[in-house]
């Protein structure tokens, strides 16, 4: 992509969001008449521009994820903030959110100061507009997989907790623990010297190919189940959010980047091939016998 087109993705990024941030915040809290979800929808963008100065002079894209999971943290803690009364729904969202923010972020970068680098921005964090879209998108993915979450937390209208309340945290319990699982158990192969070149089979990847990534679409889900009822009007239009996680996750930087990954490093062993034929890509099933 050429220079216009990085700075043209950054601009749609941020009228997108900042439009989204417009409708949703339509009823609910505000300040100094601005929306509360107006100002979240700033300073994450704000937040990513200020973190990418220094990765971009320093070269290095270690703390991306680590800034991604805190920013998470950051706009739940400030719609908490900004907003009026806060009931059951609205500690819920953010304990979850939390919790789940914290766990993924402290993992990551575990992971990456293992390991030294990030090999996707090899070609990327060298260029100025590319690697400032990528920190720009970074705000994008945060804003719009938080929205109808925040749209929950900043409405003035509050609603009982119910029964899709619970289902949604039922729902998050289990999308989460199975993304912490299958994230320990490849965490667990790895470390083991003989498998510093192989893929993983067992456990949960003998059921689906990115166990991970389904954890992770569900547990969104859950946050979604649980704010359902407190959302009205245009800021019906949140449901983009388990919807966006799903697209970016299967189509965008996880499950696309890392199936053409493999097919490069083990596209020709007969092993690698059977355990494609067999194996779900996402929805965990029980593997295909031949």
């Amino acid at each position: 992509m050429t220079r216009k087109v990085h700075i043209l993705i950054i601009i749609v990024s941020v009228l997108t969001s900042l439009a989204i941030a417009l409708l949703i915040g339509q009823g609910g809290a505000n300040f100094h008449g601005v929306p509360t979800t107006m100002v979240c929808c700033t300073v994450v963008f704000v937040f990513q521009w200020l973190a990418f100065l220094p990765a971009f002079y320093f070269q290095t894209e270690r703390y991306y994820d680590l800034i991604g999971s805190a920013s998470y943290l950051c706009l739940i803690g400030l719609a908490l903030l900004l907003s009026g009364s806060l009931d059951v729904r609205d500690s819920v969202i953010a304990l979850l959110v939390g919790i789940w923010a914290l766990r993924l972020g402290t993992f990551l970068f575990s992971r990456i100061k293992k390991q030294g680098r990030d090999s996707r921005f090899d070609n990327i964090k060298s260029n100025f507009w590319w690697f400032l879209m990528t920190w720009t998108l970074q705000g994008l993915w945060v804003f719009i997989t938080l929205a109808m979450a925040l749209a929950a937390i900043t409405n003035d209208s509050k609603q009982e907790f119910g029964l899709l309340g619970l289902i949604g945290i039922a729902v998050w319990i289990f999308g989460f623990s199975f993304e912490v699982v299958a994230d320990r158990q490849k965490t667990n192969f790895r470390r083991i010297d003989e498998n510093s070149r192989a893929f993983i089979t067992t456990g949960l990847w003998s059921w689906s190919r990115h166990p991970n990534y389904f954890g992770e679409i569900v547990l969104w889900v859950g946050i979604s189940l649980i704010a359902a009822p407190a959302i009205s009007g245009w800021q019906w239009i949140t449901l983009i959010s388990p919807l966006f996680v799903a697209f970016l996750v299967t189509r965008v930087s996880g499950v696309t980047l890392l199936e053409t990954q493999a097919l490069k490093r083990w596209g020709d062993d007969p092993a690698y091939q059977n355990y494609l034929s067999r194996t779900s890509c996402i929805i965990p099933t029980p593997p295909r016998f031949k």
